[in-house]
């Protein structure tokens, strides 16, 4: 092979290194796979459990509480007797005891009629009580990866200030693979938590140092929203993919099949992740990042991150409960209950792709106020559906209006550190997924308990009216004032209209290569 073509490869992998799109792919596919795991184990841990818990229990018990009579005595459940005392024929039902058709005797056992309760459906699964209880069950599970997700987050925030935001991408997929792994060959409910959990840390690294990243390279206002939109494209496709492939998957291969192709999945992520980035070089940011409690203090974030954790709590509460509620009220089968997600999970993709765009024109906290409100509608007519087909119209309007919310808010959050304190991301981008997993952490472990105290329409309602009531918060979002210090490093006063501005610290090209460093040393 002649030396130029051996350095073709080579070439290629260091346009790739310096290229901002690669990047926003690397961003895009990690998203992707977490949100897919997120989202596949919605309609198979209920159904999961209920097969090998209260089927499996009952199967067992069942044999040991009766016991069978012996076949010369057995009689069947319709029998005809003649009557030689006038010459007829009586048709009695199977309730005669045993003794009584061994002594011959008939008198004490007239004819009884059948029962008048009607049969459930072949498709209602039994023990309600059950389904109640298992409510609160699998909104735990659930929870778990958001609340891990809350206690890790802010120390990968400081981690990536100080490492920069390669090693974090490249810890997350590693135990992004294993919690996968271990979904696939978790039998019993506390395996499962655990691989939930574990999930909710890999998925801390991953989303905290993907966004952080995504928002150091694109520093213009407009092309970061737009980025933005993208990468949570791939959110709302691994939603989109993950509820219905789970669903038909596990109806009709098995339980592990779904996590084994995930497995797959995410190894080609780590692939990918080796070639553009580079996960063994430390690159720490060379201006300090503002504290995280001093950006807890400023109300700006607190809104925006108020508005990103009440518009997905209505989405977390839905995904434990839905699949239930629908089990007990529409008798659905498997694959139908993840199906039901569907709908919202196509409309979150067209919403976070077309106002990614939009909402920079129209302004980010008006598609925000306008996103929240339609949330809380959605909401409040979810319970109005009588069977999955009454689910279309409020699971469409729930994901488009979400899509509406998180494609404007994530750009705000940058924006704001921007505008506000110190333009580096890693900490404000941690506190945006704080408020999102507060919102999946929240939901469906007081969802769960809601529902088995006072039903699943009244969960709705509760949740629907708070995001109505929040939605006009985020008219303080309209325009809000800049520090003292950095008035006079922004080109605009309007900040909702701002296209671009200055960073504190010398840009690099991209903080992948190199020369980068080199090249912002001298530039200094």
């Amino acid at each position: 092979m002649p030396p130029a073509a051996k350095r073709v490869p080579w070439r290629w992998l260091v346009a790739g290194r310096a290229s901002r799109r690669l990047v926003l792919v690397v961003v895009f596919v990690a998203l992707l796979l977490d949100n897919m795991l997120l989202t596949v184990v919605v309609p198979i841990v209920p159904t999961f459990l209920y097969t090998t818990e209260y089927e499996g229990t009952n199967s067992s018990v069942a044999p040991a509480q009766t016991e069978p009579a012996p076949p010369a005595l057995k009689a069947p459940p319709f029998s005809s007797m003649f009557s030689y005392f006038d010459n007829s024929t009586v048709t009695v039902s199977g309730s005669m005891s045993t003794v009584d058709l061994a002594n011959g005797t008939e008198s004490s056992h007239l004819p009884q009629p059948l029962a008048s309760s009607p049969p459930l459906p072949s498709s209602c699964p039994e023990g309600k009580e059950f389904l109640a209880k298992e409510n609160i069950r699998v909104g735990l599970l659930f929870a778990s990866k958001a609340l891990a997700q809350l206690v890790i987050n802010p120390s990968v925030g400081l981690l990536t200030n100080r490492i920069g935001y390669h090693i974090p991408m490249f810890i997350g997929f590693i135990i992004m693979f294993l919690s996968t792994v271990m979904f696939a060959f978790s039998g019993t409910y506390t395996l499962l938590f655990i691989a939930r959990a574990l999930q909710g840390i890999g998925s801390s690294f991953s989303s905290v140092a993907g966004l952080g990243m995504l928002a150091s390279v694109y520093t213009d206002d407009f092309e970061r929203g737009n980025a933005m939109g993208i990468a949570l494209g791939g959110l709302a496709l691994g939603v989109l993919i993950g509820a219905p492939f789970g669903s038909v998957m596990y109806a009709f291969v098995g339980k592990s099949s779904p996590f084994l192709v995930l497995a797959f999945l995410a190894l080609l992520d780590g692939a990918l992740q080796l070639c553009i980035l580079q996960p063994s070089k430390i690159s720490p940011e060379s201006t300090k990042g503002t504290p995280v409690f001093t950006l807890l203090r400023d109300p700006y974030i607190l809104v925006a991150a108020g508005a990103l954790c009440f518009s997905n709590m209505g989405v977390a509460m839905l995904e434990p409960t839905l699949p239930i509620w629908m089990m007990q009220t529409m008798c659905s089968p498997k694959w139908q209950l993840g199906m039901a997600f569907l709908p919202a999970s196509i409309s979150y993709l067209i919403g976070t792709n077309l106002f990614g765009i939009l909402a920079n024109k129209m302004g980010r906290w008006l598609c925000s106020l306008i996103g929240m409100a339609v949330v809380g509608i959605s909401l409040l007519c979810v319970p109005l559906a009588k069977n999955i087909y009454g689910l279309i119209g409020p699971n469409s309007g729930l994901g488009f209006a979400i899509g509406m919310v998180d494609s404007s808010m994530m750009p705000i959050m940058g924006y704001l550190v921007d505008l506000r304190h110190t333009s580096v991301y890693g900490n404000v981008y941690a506190i945006a997924d704080v408020a999102f997993c507060m919102g999946f952490a929240i939901g469906p472990s007081t969802g769960g308990a809601i529902v088995r105290a006072i039903g699943f329409p009244w969960l709705m309602i509760i949740i629907g009216v708070i995001n109505i009531a929040y939605a006009p918060l985020c008219w303080y979002l309209r325009n809000p004032p800049a520090k003292e210090e950095k008035i006079a490093i922004l080109s605009q006063e309007c900040p909702m209209q701002t296209k671009s501005y200055t960073t504190q610290k010398t840009l690099r090209d991209f903080p992948l290569t190199d020369d980068s460093d080199v090249e912002a040393e001298n530039a200094e």
